[in-house]
């Protein structure tokens, strides 16, 4: 792929005028690439590079072992792609047109499944959108280039979803698409933020989003109270290791028993922090049909998935993001999501069927699920009110 030598070879600055074009084309190939917002920055990640150390340094992380291997790529994206000196920010908005999230919260024998999770994998969709952008961009540099006598060189320029060594949060921010919230996420005033981020990291010097959003959360800490797990140490500080998106998806170990009541029925990821957000009542529905749900997974009863063989997991997880965690742990956090149901003979007869599973972890999640369902001792733990 064609990219573009240094600055300091003769590549126009960014006041140059064809560059400031540049730079709206590209916001205009983002709108009609289906993003909802295109910001460009810089790679100076100043005061975010602290915060990431600062994190791992109390071991906020868990067992996501990625998040400092390569650490010093992601501090410095120029050693990601060589010669990076801009990123193109893109979000995308993947909220389903009826979301439900109060009410399969509040129907303890459903499976709730994070909203972004019910369509196809996003990482591909994202993925093809911003490789297309780059070769517009590419494309277009490359004739401006020869029409004021430009140097070129060819090293790769690339985009990213997710997937690589990318502080995609502090980019969005530094872009102008936001700002990052007290639950960690970006938040958009017009938006909320229901929405999926990607980069394009490139060596164009195209002009950045000089205007930064302004943070307004003010004294709200409906996100910070909401938590089941209380897993926010502090405004802006995630303890990984406790929120149920980790626990549900990253964590391949046994789920700690403290956790896995106020778990409750969330079988694949957590929504509750985004949910209660006052901003998000500005959030927009997603245009793609790819991100809308697929084999009923917004409503589906517990049982109903827990009774799926492999091959019918398999078979309909294909091309989502639940696929990544595997039949082993599907059953695991479902056999939780079973614990905390409301006492069923069906549901009892479902684990039962369960016991002898080859998994010794999910053996120990039934076994749990089955006392629950047995017990007649109410819980002495409070659990903590949703949304």
């Amino acid at each position: 792929m064609t990219i573009y030598s240094k600055p300091s070879c003769g590549i126009p600055n960014d006041e140059h005028p064809a560059m400031l074009q540049l730079a709206e084309q590209v916001h205009e190939w983002g709108r009609e690439l289906g993003f909802q917002q295109v910001g460009i920055t810089d790679v100076d990640l100043g005061k975010h590079r602290e915060h990431l150390q600062t994190w791992l340094d109390n071991r906020y992380h868990g067992e996501m072992q990625w998040m400092e291997t390569h650490q010093d790529l992601r501090n410095d994206p120029a050693q990601l792609v060589p010669d990076t000196v801009r990123i193109i920010s893109a979000r995308m908005d993947y909220l389903p047109e009826n979301p439900q999230h109060i009410q399969i919260l509040k129907q303890p024998d459903k499976a709730y499944i994070s909203r972004y999770a019910l369509g196809r994998d996003y990482h591909k969709l994202i993925r093809k959108r911003l490789a297309t952008l780059a070769k517009k961009l590419e494309q277009r540099y490359t004739h401006l280039a020869a029409e004021h006598h430009w140097p070129l060189d060819t090293i790769p320029q690339r985009p990213f979803v997710d997937s690589a060594p990318v502080l995609e949060k502090a980019v969005a921010e530094k872009a102008g698409l936001g700002w990052i919230g007290k639950h960690t996420l970006v938040l958009n005033k017009e938006a909320g933020s229901w929405f999926f981020l990607g980069e394009v990291l490139t060596n164009i010097p195209l002009p950045i989003n000089k205007i930064v959003a302004e943070n307004k959360c003010g004294d709200c800490t409906a996100c910070l109270k909401v938590c089941p797990t209380d897993a926010f140490v502090a405004p802006y500080t995630l303890d990984a290791t406790r929120c149920i998106s980790y626990l549900t998806i990253e964590l391949k170990a046994s789920i700690p028993e403290e956790f896995r009541e106020p778990i409750g029925n969330r079988v694949f990821g957590c929504d509750d922090c985004q949910a209660i957000c006052p901003w998000n009542k500005y959030a927009k529905h997603t245009e793609e049909n790819d991100f809308s749900p697929r084999h009923q997974l917004q409503n589906s009863d517990l049982v109903t998935l827990f009774t799926w063989t492999e091959e019918e997991y398999l078979k309909n997880t294909e091309g989502s993001a639940i696929r990544r965690i595997g039949y082993e742990r599907w059953l695991r956090n479902l056999a939780v999501g079973l614990g905390n149901a409301p006492k069923s003979q069906a549901i009892v007869n479902a684990l039962i069927q369960r016991e002898n599973h080859p998994s010794e972890m999910v053996q120990e999640h039934v076994k749990w699920a089955i006392e629950r369902q047995k017990s007649t001792k109410k819980s002495k733990r409070k659990i903590k009110r949703t949304i």
